[in-house]
């Protein structure tokens, strides 16, 4: 039985969460009162209905109340984005994720009940910062406190060495999870693995220890 998501509010956060969740075969339940935004989406989505969010009949009978998760992405109206959480909670949806436009909004939604709230514009400035901070970074997974797996580009100073050779737990910290090359991927690699030219290494680590590396 296919997951059943919601998503209220199409601008760009929501219409790509939105077609995302469809294009990976979920059935996804689309909700804005822009009649523009909601075209937009229609052809993509399971079902996607012109109604105003904090109109509760609007949204009882567009089924999102239905849904396993609903994503509430609504812009800069704080006021709208609380009102539609106390609506979502009250009929019983206990899976919420709510973008949050600042850390007190964040904070209100929290309180509220909602289990995650992402902050799309704060965390693309981190990553976009992180991204020039530490050379050849493609893409930055968070995994625990101080801790995230990164995708680098193998820095020229590594490359034609052993993983054995490079000793990169001990060194720096890190641990290589993977070296792809190419259209393949060596996962969980073995000490007597050869780091080439043009590799991508997915690595576990902090980022001070990652940046090191790249310097």
């Amino acid at each position: 039985m296919k997951k059943v998501f919601g998503v209220i509010g199409l601008g760009r956060f929501g219409y790509h969460v939105a077609k995302t969740l469809a294009e990976s075969g979920a059935e996804v339940i689309a909700v804005d009162k822009d009649p523009d935004k909601v075209r937009r989406v229609s052809d993509l989505v399971t079902h996607a209905y012109i109604a105003d969010a904090l109109d509760e009949k609007a949204l009882e009978e567009s089924g999102i109340f239905t849904a396993d998760t609903v994503v509430i992405s609504i812009g800069v109206n704080i006021e709208a984005s609380i009102l539609v959480t106390v609506i979502l909670l009250g009929k019983g949806i206990k899976d919420i994720v709510a973008k949050a436009i600042n850390p007190l909004h964040g904070e209100v939604l929290r309180r509220l009940g909602v289990k995650r709230v992402v902050y799309p514009e704060m965390e693309m400035g981190v990553k976009l910062a992180r991204s020039l901070l530490i050379g050849g970074m493609l893409e930055e997974i968070p995994f625990a406190p101080g801790y995230s797996i990164f995708e680098i580009r193998a820095p020229d100073k590594i490359t034609g060495k052993t993983l054995k050779d490079l000793d990169l737990r001990k060194k720096y910290g890190i641990t290589v999870l993977a070296i792809k090359r190419g259209d393949d991927v060596i996962v969980n690699p073995s000490a007597k693995d050869r780091v080439q030219e043009g590799d991508v290494l997915l690595v576990l680590g902090s980022e001070e220890k990652v940046t090191a590396l790249s310097d």
